[in-house]
């Protein structure tokens, strides 16, 4: 009743105004494949005291007793304790759109610190100050490409993210745009042949992910020549942004966005997230999202305002550069505290580290018996083929308290047997090895002769 505050007298008189007999009656226009048809299985009705008992009983059994290699998308890294002393003071907690900027200087200052660390990783010329979360701003990015072409194809690498290509797919399926999706080659990467066959006149962008959804390093100033021979826009989507401190910036694209939570945003269950996009100067106009630019008052003294802000509420809604999401300041704070504090010295440093981790991992687990099946270079999350069956290997590893990876026959059929692991620096050498003890057990097995038989398909 605390947060349904409609008793059942309540409710019988709403169904009363509207005709109806029932709660059921009220939902009859949905088909009924669509409804639910058994309750939900959740326990209660519970008292606020037993809601706080389970929740306390639930959080003793939560992935923090877990080691984590998970990563597609959601990057488990440390977050330096001084984030939340900081975006919980009560001027950026509550803070919502600092339309006035004469009392939303602080605001505006972190969105406009923000702005420039983002360019400055991307190699682009002009950042906005934040989006929704990455797979959004792959999406405004799409809608920016086709404002400025005004073409109506665009080719996406089946490297990108899977969830990111459907929510692209949402938001195209309605406008007569051609989705074309481009298959990756032996490396792991984008087919380039394809891709050259793919693209054409008609083409608004290119879109690839780097590193991809598979981990790999994708070959962007080729894909940059493909797409601009043919007049398309080139689209670097990034999901794993600490890359960018040691991968060389994607500077041949002509956007680059993507998701911006590994910098001090927690994973959280999914979110919140805070997307990022970048462009060159001469695409500003249809930028999506918010600018926020420095300036001097009447005095000379530095200030900040909103300088670009074509959203639907500020102009016509068909005039608006996005209808998603403009800002997502809290988390997009997070990312400036976090980027401020490690430096550019720092961040390289955490880079290499979660590389060395990685290329650890990799040899272990080969040893070990599993196969890298693609060549191409990665960051902190690659490829490994296992010759038992994944989801047993996955739950033997839960079984130890590791949650050894992504099963990647969920998004790619034909890699079934795969797990897209992800080594960050929260994993430490002795869980990896403990990693590599749990595949020995499932790759190789005693055959009757006390002959080591392999598993291999």
């Amino acid at each position: 009743m605390r947060y349904l505050s409609n008793s059942d007298a309540d409710r019988a008189a709403m169904l009363e105004a509207m005709g109806l007999g029932s709660v059921d009656d009220l939902f009859a226009p949905i088909p009924p494949e669509l409804r639910l048809r058994d309750g939900l299985k959740v326990p209660g009705p519970l008292s606020e005291a037993e809601i706080f008992e389970f929740f306390r009983q639930a959080s003793s059994q939560s992935a923090r007793e877990y080691v984590s290699l998970l990563g597609a998308g959601a990057y488990h890294h440390y977050r330096p304790v001084v984030i939340d002393a900081l975006i919980q003071r009560g001027e950026f907690l509550t803070a919502y759109t600092p339309y006035q900027a004469e009392i939303s200087q602080g605001g505006l200052q972190a969105m406009f610190e923000f702005q420039t660390l983002i360019a400055q990783l991307t190699g682009m010329d002009i950042a906005n100050s934040s989006l929704y979360d990455g797979s959004t701003a792959t999406t405004e990015a799409v809608l920016m490409a086709m404002r400025l072409t005004r073409r109506e194809q665009v080719a996406v690498a089946r490297t990108v993210h899977p969830e990111y290509r459907q929510v692209i797919q949402t938001y195209l399926q309605h406008q007569g745009i051609h989705l074309r999706e481009v298959p990756y080659d032996g490396t792991g990467q984008v087919d380039l042949q394809a891709l050259d066959d793919t693209v054409n006149g008609s083409t608004a962008a290119v879109v690839v992910q780097s590193p991809n959804f598979l981990g790999l390093v994708e070959r962007v100033p080729s894909v940059a020549e493909i797409a601009h021979r043919h007049g398309a826009l080139l689209i670097v989507t990034v999901a794993e942004p600490l890359s960018l401190a040691l991968v060389k910036p994607p500077s041949d694209a002509d956007i680059v966005c993507g998701e911006a939570q590994s910098f001090g945003v927690p994973v959280a269950f999914g979110g919140p997230y805070v997307g990022f996009l970048a462009t060159r100067e001469q695409f500003v106009r249809q930028m999506p999202g918010r600018l926020v630019g420095q300036t001097t008052d009447t005095e000379g003294r530095r200030g900040f305002v909103l300088t670009l802000a074509t959203r639907e509420q500020h102009i016509r809604r068909e005039k608006a550069t996005s209808n998603i999401c403009t800002s997502q300041t809290l988390m997009a704070l997070n990312a400036t505290i976090y980027l401020c504090l490690l430096g550019k010295k720092g961040l390289r440093m955490l880079a290499e580290h979660n590389l060395a981790k990685a290329r650890y991992a990799a040899a272990q687990l080969t040893a070990a018996g599993g196969a890298l099946p693609f060549s191409a270079p990665y960051f902190n999350e690659f490829v490994v083929q296992v010759p038992a069956e994944a989801e047993e290997l996955l739950a033997a590893l839960r079984e130890e308290k590791i949650l050894g990876g992504l099963e990647l026959g969920r998004f790619y059929p034909e890699l079934r047997s795969h797990l897209l692991v992800c080594v960050t620096e929260m994993v430490s050498r002795a869980s990896l090895d403990r990693m590599a003890s749990v595949y020995q057990r499932h790759c190789t097995r005693e055959s009757p002769a006390g002959n080591v038989v392999s598993l291999s398909r």
